[in-house]
C-alpha cells in the first residue's frame, strides 16, 4: 500500500470560479491547446493533429476539463469507462503560483497573501539591494527588474560574463531570480548568495528565491541548467510530508518538490534534467518505495519551457510525451496502491503575458478499486486529506477526502 502524488506543472484544465479576480476568466490550458491542435497546429518537427493524450484520456481526463469547463475538449472524449476515479479542483490559497498550489495538495492551503516587486525600474529597494551586495561581497547586480528568465540571460548575459554580476529579476510570482554563469560565476557561490537572500527576503514575504544557473559563450547559445534550485519558505503548517515522516514512513520526492517543501519531511530526493528523466527518476524511486511509502513527483517543463514561453506546439508534444511514457508507471501501481495526477495551477500558452494562469486542476485518482466521478472538489487539499486517509496517516487538517 503506497501513494503516488504525481503534479503536471501548469496543466490547468479552466478557469477557476475566481478567475475573473486574476485577469484569467477564459483561460484554459488544455482546452487551448487542444483547439489549437485540433485546428491543424504543427510545430515543423513531426508533431501534427488533434492532441493524443490515449492514456490520459482513459483515466477521465476529458471528463475533469467539462467538469471545470463545461465542455471536452477536441480529442479527449473517452469512449469507454474511466480506468480511474476523475474530477477537478479549484485553488482556495490566495494566488497562483508553484508552492501555494503545491503546498494545497499537500493539505496545507495558504492563509496569507504573497507580497510582489512592483512594475518599476529599478523594481527592488534599494536597501535590499545594499545589504545584499554587501554579504554577499558583490559590487552591485544587473537587471533588477520583471523579466522572461530567457530574454534577460539572453540580453544581460555577455555583461554578466564580462563584469562578475549576477543578474537579479523577478516575475509575476513571489520571486527574486538570481542568474548566474556555472563557470565563469561558479554554481556553489551562487548557491551561497541565494542563501543570503533568502535571509534578506525573509521579513519581506516573498516566496521563492531561485537560483537560475546557465551555460554558453554567447546569446545565441545560453541555455538555462538543471542545477536550478529554489529556496522557499516552509509551510505554514504540517503536510503530508510531516505526518508521514512522524510515522516513520519511506519518503521519495521527485524534482523541485524538496525545494518546494523546504526539504521539510521530503525524504529522498530524485533529480532530472526535464521530463523525460524525470520520468525515469520517478520510476526508479517507484521501485525502491517500501509499503506505507509516499512518492511526490514534479514535472517541470510543461510551466517553464512551453507555459511561461508561449509555446503551444511544444506544450501539446511534452503532453503527449508525457503520456506515452503513462502506461511503464500504471503497470507499477498495484492493486492497494494509489496514483493521483493532477497540478498546481495553469499555464495557458495561448494567454497574453507570461504568467501563471488561475484554473482549476485535474484530479485523476487510480487505486484498482474505485472508478468513475469526484466532481468539482473546493480545494487542492481534498488530494492531500485522500493520502492521508490511504496511508491511514494522521488525518490533515484541511480537506476532505474523496
Amino acid at each position: 500500500m503506497r501513494a503516488v502524488i504525481v503534479v503536471m506543472d501548469s496543466v490547468g484544465i479552466g478557469g477557476a470560479p475566481d478567475a475573473a479576480r486574476y485577469g484569467d476568466e477564459g483561460a484554459n490550458t488544455i482546452g487551448h491547446i487542444a483547439e489549437a491542435c485540433a485546428a491543424g497546429l504543427a510545430d515543423g518537427r513531426g508533431r501534427a493533429g488533434p492532441l493524443h493524450l490515449p492514456h490520459l484520456v482513459a483515466l477521465g481526463l476529458g471528463d475533469a476539463c467539462r467538469l471545470a469547463a463545461g465542455r471536452c475538449p477536441p480529442g479527449l472524449t473517452r469512449n469507454a469507462g474511466a480506468d480511474a476515479q476523475f474530477g477537478c479542483a479549484s485553488e482556495r490559497s490566495p494566488g497562483k503560483d508553484t508552492p501555494s498550489g503545491h503546498w494545497e495538495i499537500g493539505g496545507v492551503p495558504v492563509p496569507f497573501e504573497w507580497s510582489y516587486f512592483p512594475h518599476t525600474v529599478p523594481t527592488f529597494p534599494p536597501d535590499l539591494i545594499a545589504a545584499f551586495c554587501k554579504e554577499a561581497g558583490l559590487p552591485g547586480v544587473l537587471g533588477n527588474c520583471h523579466a522572461s528568465g530567457t530574454e534577460i540571460i539572453a540580453r544581460l548575459g555577455d555583461e554578466h560574463i564580462r563584469t562578475g554580476l549576477p543578474i537579479c529579476y523577478t516575475s509575476a510570482d513571489s520571486v527574486f531570480q538570481i542568474a548566474a554563469h556555472e563557470e565563469t560565476f561558479g554554481l556553489d557561490r551562487l548557491y551561497q548568495i541565494c542563501i543570503i537572500a533568502r535571509r534578506l527576503l525573509d521579513p519581506l514575504n516573498i516566496g521563492r528565491v531561485i537560483a537560475r544557473p546557465f551555460i554558453g559563450d554567447a546569446p545565441g547559445n545560453f541555455r538555462r541548467t538543471a542545477h536550478r534550485r529554489d529556496f522557499a519558505v516552509p509551510p505554514p503548517e504540517d503536510t503530508i510530508f510531516d505526518a508521514a515522516q512522524s510515522d516513520r514512513r519511506s519518503i521519495i520526492s521527485i524534482g523541485k518538490i524538496d525545494d518546494i517543501f523546504a526539504h521539510r519531511g521530503t525524504g529522498r530526493n530524485f533529480k532530472g534534467d526535464g521530463n523525460d528523466a524525470l520520468f525515469t527518476a520517478m520510476l526508479t524511486g517507484l521501485k525502491e518505495l517500501a509499503d506505507g511509502g509516499l512518492l511526490f513527483a514534479n514535472f517541470i517543463d510543461f510551466d517553464s519551457l512551453y507555459g511561461h514561453r508561449r509555446d503551444v506546439p511544444g506544450y501539446a508534444r511534452a503532453l503527449e510525451d508525457f503520456d506515452a511514457r503513462l502506461p511503464e508507471l500504471l503497470n507499477m501501481i498495484e492493486k492497494d496502491d494509489l496514483l493521483i495526477i493532477t497540478a498546481d495551477h495553469g499555464c495557458d500558452p495561448t494567454w497574453p503575458g507570461t504568467d501563471h494562469t488561475r484554473e482549476c486542476v485535474p484530479i485523476l485518482a487510480v487505486n484498482g478499486r474505485t472508478t468513475g466521478p469526484i466532481g468539482l472538489r473546493d480545494g487542492f487539499a481534498d488530494i492531500g486529506a485522500t493520502v492521508a486517509r490511504h496511508l491511514d496517516l494522521a488525518p490533515t487538517q484541511h480537506g476532505l477526502a474523496f
